[in-house]
């Protein structure tokens, strides 16, 4: 896949929900990592605010909810999220020569990019170099 491409698509997916992106850039550890703290935000965001759970059953009621955060509750959201999106572009255009290891690197990786190949390919993935 171009790299234009796929930072573009990492991009978009970061903004669809944190660590999308990351999971298109197969950056596993980091993609949960960001699953993970979007999900802690939003839930001590939301105990913290004065918004009763309780009654929370349909889309409706979840967009009621959201409705009533307070700002710095949102703000905190898209505070995580704008972290995210910063991250995978980041992760997406950093140049692998200067690097001496991916996040998720384990066996072989190509010579022309660095990525991590996947075996049973005889091109890269990343840069669809022949081998």
């Amino acid at each position: 896949m171009n790299g234009r491409i796929r930072t573009v698509l990492a991009v978009v997916g970061a903004i669809i929900y944190p660590g999308v992106g990351h999971l298109v850039l197969r950056a596993w550890r980091r993609a949960l990592a960001w699953f993970g703290l979007t999900f802690l935000t939003a839930y001590v965001a939301i105990l913290l605010s004065d918004v009763p759970l309780d009654e929370l059953q349909t889309v409706e009621d979840a967009l009621e909810l959201q409705a009533m955060l307070p700002w710095q509750a949102t703000a905190a959201i898209l505070f995580v999220s704008a972290l995210n999106v910063a991250d995978a572009y980041r992760v997406a255009t950093r140049d692998p020569a200067t690097e001496s290891e991916s996040d998720d690197a384990e066996g072989e990786t190509c010579p022309n990019c660095g990525k991590e190949l996947d075996a049973d390919l005889d091109f890269c993935p990343w840069c669809t170099t022949r081998l």
